[in-house]
């Protein structure tokens, strides 16, 4: 049999590869006994068993019950042990921070919340976030972590894990954010944009792994996830589907990145709020203009449960939005042709209100062919969503791009001792 140092040091050999696949196998249910492993593999009855006792051996695989026979002794089913290690994910919203964690299978054990504004910085808000995790850490079981994932609202350089020139960060551009959760846990860290983690969610609800899907998350900010049978595309710098910062005709609507006539500006949450107090104060009435009056602050969330409510100011906001939104991704439909579109973010609570002019402008504007088999949806708006699809980026990245360089040693290490192995 091979030896661990063998296969941690050696070349990627057959040996080498069937054992990986065997893993991964079992780890997707795609297989749950030895003759199951054997009919997909081609492999001999004699090498399966070989393979899975040295998959046993090492700790990724685990005996489980026995399968239904088919004539014969009933197999014993196989299980991909999920319980051996964690992974961490950090959620960092405009306005929030979120973490929690979960075990190799991705489903999200325990996790925690808190307000934060992101514009305090990386030090003050990783600051924050490391003490939320010490919380949620510390009432939970001494488990190895095995991958953090960290996502942030706006584009990241996926390779070197910073932020590129974030219009909603401030002070967040280029900066280390991989390298104080690898000294804290001892694992590799991704960083990617919060949208892409929300379109991975999708795709492990959906379990669809070859989905053509755009994430259109509408909140205070604006942007997509784009998923290309299966996989993110996010383009050469990470700033693939910012649409937050397409040009809107007629517009000239100062940005927060500076620019003016930006869709944000035009349509993001905070934009929202922004003509709202101006409407006020020019005298408009009804519900929202009444708890304002009374000292309750603004908020999209608050503006689309007004709209639902009936407010007309609301409605008139929250439709202007959806239109002018539906336009861009107009755009993205012809050029990407999806097959499913999800709204979410906190403009997706309005429900109706805002998706029916969504989709009245996407099928206005897009080629025909592009939208026969179109589905717009609304997400399922759960707080979780960023934390399950950071889980599967976690999983995407541990079994998929880098699983061959640290499987012999039982628990992957930071990034650069990947890249280095």
């Amino acid at each position: 049999m091979t030896t661990d140092s063998t296969l941690r040091f050696g070349a990627q050999t057959d040996e080498v590869t069937s054992l990986l696949r065997i893993v991964n196998l079992v780890r997707t249910g795609e297989a749950t006994t030895r003759p199951e492993i054997g009919r997909l593999t081609g492999l001999g009855r004699g090498v399966v068993t070989q393979r899975v006792d040295q998959a046993i051996q090492m700790g990724f695989l685990g005996d489980g019950e026995f399968g239904a026979s088919s004539g014969g002794r009933a197999p014993r089913t196989l299980r991909f042990r999920s319980e051996q290690g964690r992974i961490i994910v950090c959620a960092l919203g405009a306005l929030h921070i979120r973490v929690g964690y979960a075990e190799l299978d991705g489903d999200i054990i325990d996790q925690r919340h808190r307000e934060w504004d992101i514009a305090r910085g990386p030090a003050e808000t990783l600051k924050a976030a490391m003490e939320l995790l010490d919380d949620l850490l510390g009432s939970a079981a001494e488990l190895p972590v095995w991958s953090v994932v960290v996502g942030v609202p706006g584009p990241v350089d996926f390779e070197s894990g910073q932020p590129v020139a974030p219009p909603i960060m401030p002070g967040w551009n280029g900066s280390d954010i991989r390298t104080p959760f690898e000294e804290r846990f001892d694992a590799p860290v991704w960083v990617d944009n919060d949208v892409n983690l929300l379109a991975l969610g999708e795709r492990a609800r959906r379990r669809d792994a070859y989905a053509d899907l755009i994430y259109c998350k509408i909140g205070s900010g604006i942007g997509a996830g784009l998923l290309s049978q299966g996989r993110i595309h996010r383009g050469a710098n990470g700033a693939a589907g910012d649409i937050g910062h397409v040009r809107v005709p007629d517009s000239d609507a100062l940005c927060r990145c500076g620019k003016v006539g930006c869709l944000e500006a035009v349509a993001g949450g905070w934009a929202l709020i922004r003509d709202a107090e101006l409407a006020i104060k020019e005298g408009a009435t009804g519900p929202l203009a009444t708890s304002v009056e009374k000292g309750q602050p603004l908020s999209p969330e608050g503006i689309a449960l007004a709209a639902i409510s009936g407010d007309a100011l609301a409605v008139r906001l929250l439709q202007r939005s959806a239109r002018v939104v539906g336009e861009s991704i107009a755009a993205l439909v012809n050029m990407f042709n999806p097959g499913i579109i999800v709204i979410g973010g906190a403009m997706a609570s309005a429900g109706e209100v805002y998706l029916a002019e969504v989709r009245q402008r996407v099928y206005e504007l897009s080629l025909p062919l592009a939208t026969r088999d179109l589905r717009i949806l609304l997400s399922v708006n759960d707080e979780r969503e960023p934390l399950r699809g950071g889980a599967e980026l976690a999983r995407e990245q541990l079994f998929e791009a880098t699983f061959p360089r640290w499987f012999a040693q039982g628990k992957p290490g930071p990034i650069k001792t990947l890249t280095l192995s």
